[in-house]
């Protein structure tokens, strides 16, 4: 993994939230609001993958989408660069954007069935107005082949595709426009695990090869812990843990990371942790628990949980940890 080069991020989220409401009745009046991301801190350093981890409904997905303001943040700031890009409108939108772009989880939804795929990669040239029509076209055929995609492809439509390389299509149109920042979302959880591996060491060498920096969503701790070098794990709309993959897979802190961790198969019996089956369901993330978020499912709660939430404290070396007892569950 390569190390960043400054310590001065890429981007920043101070205070995110992300709310929906829920609206009612024949006047549709707001009763109540859905808190999909509940209060975000983080910071992306250049040339650095950081992995955001937690299971489905946490929240994750929806923070990666606000981060490029695919949507709207309800409140907080989120930096680019330095430069805050929370109401920027119009053509200062559209410059951003240039630099920050998305890949998306389901290729066959989120590839034009009328386009043809080299149309679909070049894109985004023709949205930012550059270049000529054959000089777009030639800029398409160029990323394909980095993305291991023949020119025989352009002319085919996605529905004619597999799905690894629909999924490559999603990635070349995402670096087209030679972006700093890509969001992966939930790349490699819709296919065969062979192709998992392929489509993963695929990023890992574009990365390399670009110069990019990756926030890489999934649910699969494995997958994220291989690829990145820092890792959040979120929990009901909120970050409960933040350390280095090495750290996070040798000293978890939260329960809740101790859970997701047990659940990782290890072929090493040494290395092998016991199985932590939560009690429960994830609550409603329109009314979650007093407290901590976590408590309702904690193994180790106890009544200060459910009447103080924890702040994202650090522990030393940059791992934090938002717990009133870190690091005394093991399983």
């Amino acid at each position: 993994m390569t190390s960043p080069v400054t310590n001065v991020p890429l981007l920043e989220a101070r205070s995110v939230y992300k709310h929906f409401p829920v609206r009612r009745g024949l006047l549709q009046r707001v009763v109540a609001k859905v808190r999909a991301v509940d209060g975000v801190d983080l910071e992306i350093l250049p040339l650095e993958t950081f992995g955001l981890v937690g299971e489905s409904g946490c929240g994750k997905s929806t923070l990666g989408r606000t981060l490029v303001r695919l949507l709207e943040p309800t409140s907080g700031e989120i930096r680019f660069q330095g430069e805050a890009i929370t109401r920027l409108q119009g053509r200062e939108t559209k410059r951003i954007r240039r630099d920050m772009q998305f890949i998306f989880q389901d290729s066959a939804t989120s590839l034009n069935p009328r386009k043809t795929i080299g149309e679909i990669v070049a894109e985004g040239l023709l949205i930012h107005n550059i270049g000529t029509a054959r000089e777009r076209h030639s800029r398409a055929l160029e990323i394909m082949n980095r993305v291991g995609l023949g020119p025989a492809l352009a002319d085919r439509y996605p529905q004619e595709c597999s799905g690894g390389q629909r999924q490559r299509v999603g990635i070349a149109r995402a670096l087209v426009l030679e972006p700093k920042l890509v969001i992966a979302d939930e790349p490699v959880s819709s296919l065969d695990v062979s192709i998992q591996s392929q489509v993963l060491n695929l990023l890992v060498d574009l990365r390399q090869r670009f110069g990019l920096t990756y926030l890489f969503i999934a649910h699969n701790l494995a997958v994220v812990t291989y690829i990145a070098d820092r890792v959040a794990v979120m929990y009901l709309g909120k970050v409960v843990e933040l350390a280095t993959s090495e750290d996070l897979l040798l000293n978890p802190l939260h329960p809740y990371t101790v859970s997701l961790l047990s659940a990782i198969p290890d072929v090493m019996a040494a290395r092998r942790r016991k199985r932590v089956i939560l009690a429960g369901e994830i609550p409603s993330p329109m009314s979650p628990p007093s407290g901590c978020h976590f408590r309702t499912r904690c193994p180790i709660a106890q009544p200060i949980c459910a009447e103080v939430e924890p702040t994202l404290v650090s522990g030393g070396r940059g791992h934090s940890v938002a717990c009133h007892f870190p690091g005394t569950f093991s399983g």
